[in-house]
């Protein structure tokens, strides 16, 4: 018998309206980062979403809201990918939208995943600890499955309570800790018995973490060289020989035990380059350790983006082979064979595979390249290895004038307090800053400008509770936020009869 018109008129207004509401988290979840930075919402950022997959019966209708506020928060957290890809990838509008477009519907899965799962759990007397396992496992599995890049506990990096969770169980645990109170907010407007909310007092555990030292000295310092080098020049022998001797001259300027330059958009080639390797060699021997980012290659001639470190006598002591490279900027994945790549290098670039420590200056450097800060597994092992001084050399010219400056600079934030490092961020045209362990910018030079600063950081040695062990937390909440997700949508439907479409 067909249903009444007013029954199908409620559906679709049902529908509009829980839609609307899946939407409306995905624009608390971006006015969190930059360019709004409205973090205060982080910890209700996901509520709407929430209250929408607890009245969604139906599982495809939960993935479909969840991907659609899936595509629609990376669509327009990451606008500046399109940029990159057409200005400086060399696909034209067409082709950078079209790339762009599939990147933001293929990242929504993961919103979506979360969302078909995180519905019975809302439902369940345990729904504010699974769906916060839930959510924080399959933040784990952003790099994992081809770009990392803004977790949600990132937001936390000016809440001092929170963030004294991250040295423990990192980023990760910060996202549970929002996730909670989201999905507390949830039960509360969906009027839930009010004994669901008790799991919220294992939260008074923060207030008996350590806080996180704001003041530990600056007691050495460095001079960071910020170029401010176009990447769009298009380089002559004069030109790349005019750039050596300007770069050489501003490092010269100032004394200084260590030199860091960034990673740079220009071909000034250690290994390739010997007018190059003269001139980098005088600047160690003038100043006693040069730290750079230059191209490296494997012993079958592979290119690798790497950071070198030069001695007192004007030798190599050290080079650290990144590790985990850019998707379409340093490697094109398979599927995507038809995207051009933003280097202009003969090959893809290849991954390095250890972990170097470089000592420097008395100090034990830990070097990690651009987009390694979005990985928290991976920098967390240098403080393991050593380290007790982070440098993160970066190129952030190929993001314009975008927020996407900020937003890796936000990154490189929750990495210092995760390790609980001073961190020292290298860029060839800004942001160049001091991060302490606290994730306080504690000095940040002007960015779009060539110039030379000393900079101040301190020395930490103790090894946090996260460097030492890594993502264990993370990955046993994907294992029991999955789970449980998939118990209760399988196994609780079939002990119904299949009643419970869920």
């Amino acid at each position: 018998m067909p249903e009444p018109v007013s029954q199908i008129a409620s559906h679709y207004r049902r529908v509009v309206l829980h839609t609307l509401l899946s939407i409306a988290s995905a624009l608390l979840l971006l006015a969190i980062f930059p360019k709004f930075d409205l973090r205060f919402l982080a910890p209700v950022a996901l509520t709407p979403l929430l209250v929408v997959l607890a009245r969604t019966r139906d599982g495809w209708q939960r993935f479909v809201f969840g991907w659609a506020a899936g595509i629609f928060y990376w669509f327009f957290l990451c606008t500046w990918i399109e940029y990159v890809l057409a200005v400086h990838g060399g696909m034209g509008v067409f082709g950078a939208w079209a790339s762009f477009v599939l990147f933001s519907i293929l990242k929504g899965l993961h919103l979506a995943v979360f969302s078909w799962l995180a519905g019975p759990l809302m439902r369940r007397a345990y729904a504010i600890p699974a769906v916060a396992a839930l959510w924080t496992g399959l933040e784990r599995t952003h790099g994992t499955f081809g770009f990392a890049w803004l977790d949600l506990g990132n937001a936390g990096i000016n809440m001092p309570v929170p963030l004294r969770v991250a040295p423990w169980i990192g980023v990760y645990g910060v996202s549970f800790v929002f996730c909670m109170l989201a999905a507390a907010l949830a039960c509360v407007i969906l009027r839930y018995p009010r004994k669901r909310l008790f799991p919220l007092a294992a939260l008074a555990v923060l207030f008996f973490l350590p806080a996180i030292p704001e003041n530990i000295p600056r007691t050495d310092s460095a001079l960071v060289v910020q170029p401010d080098i176009n990447p769009d020049l298009q380089w002559t022998q004069l030109l790349q020989e005019k750039t050596e001797r300007e770069l050489s001259a501003i490092s010269e300027a100032f004394p200084s035990r260590l030199v860091i330059w960034p990673e740079l958009p220009a071909p000034l080639y250690y290994y390739d380059d010997p007018e190059f390797r003269r001139a980098a060699a005088s600047i160690a021997l003038h100043h006693g350790y040069f730290l750079f980012g230059t191209v490296a290659y494997t012993a079958q001639h592979q290119p690798l983006n790497s950071a070198v470190l030069l001695g007192p006598d004007g030798s190599e002591i050290g080079r650290y082979d990144k590790i985990d490279l850019v998707p379409f900027g340093e490697f094109v994945p398979r599927a995507f064979s038809f995207v051009n790549r933003i280097t202009q290098e003969a090959g893809d670039f290849v991954p390095g595979h250890d972990i170097k420590v470089l000592p420097a200056a008395g100090h034990r450097l830990g070097v990690f390249i651009c987009y390694e800060s979005a990985f928290p597994d991976l920098v967390r092992q240098f403080s393991k290895k050593g380290a007790n001084v982070l440098v993160n050399l970066s190129n952030d010219g190929y993001f314009g004038h975008s927020e996407a400056r900020e937003q890796h600079l936000m990154l490189a934030r929750m990495r210092a307090v995760e390790s609980r490092r001073y961190l020292i961020r290298s860029t060839n045209d800004g942001i160049t800053a001091v991060i302490n362990p606290a994730g306080q910018i504690v000095q940040q030079l002007p960015m779009y400008q060539e110039l030379a600063a000393q900079v101040r950081y301190g020395v930490v040695d103790g090894i946090t509770f996260y460097a030492r062990h890594g993502d264990w937390f993370a990955w046993s909440c994907l294992v029991i936020g999955v789970g449980l997700g998939l118990y209760n949508v399988w196994f609780r439907r079939s002990a119904v009869g299949g009643q419970s479409p869920d």
